[in-house]
């Protein structure tokens, strides 16, 4: 071992569950996660354990979808999408304590746009999330929402 040298960890796809037809474009880091029928993922995109993604969903370049997000079907997530499930509820990161974590659920027919923030929510179907949007709170009617914290612009 060379002095002050890393430690190097690979991940790439480990104990995923691929529904038919799905494409994956690699580089990935997909792990214990379940990947729905004639979906779609980029590269660059890391996918953690325990996230449910529907069927015929789109999941662009460079996003992230953390432990404990579940999208529905029909989903589309542009690139640069962020989701979080540590709040910093207690004023900083959460360092591991999954006790501080919080679920976010994403429903069907939705349009993320790229480089939006998706926190801990639960997003109803039929909405449309803006580019580079931070969604803070529960989103319960079909909508066009934008803007930091995200808001409704139109209803659908």
């Amino acid at each position: 071992m060379v002095p002050n040298s890393p430690i190097l960890r690979t991940v790439g796809i480990v104990d995923v569950t691929f529904g038919k037809n799905v494409t994956v474009v690699e580089p990935v880091n997909l792990y214990g996660c379940t990947i729905g029928d004639d979906s779609f993922i980029g590269p660059f995109v890391e996918i953690q354990k325990s996230v449910l993604i529907g069927r015929n969903c789109r999941i662009q370049s460079h996003s992230f979808l953390c432990e404990m997000v579940t999208i529905g079907d029909y989903v589309t997530i542009a690139h640069g999408v962020m989701f979080i499930n540590d709040p910093y509820s207690t004023g900083g990161p959460a360092h591991g304590d999954r006790s501080l974590w919080h679920p976010t659920f994403v429903g069907d027919h939705v349009s993320i746009g790229s480089n939006a923030t998706i926190m801990p929510v639960s997003i109803c179907a039929h909405a449309v999330i803006g580019a580079g949007a931070v969604v803070t709170h529960d989103i319960g009617e079909p909508g066009i929402y934008a803007g930091n914290p995200a808001r409704l612009l139109r209803r659908l």
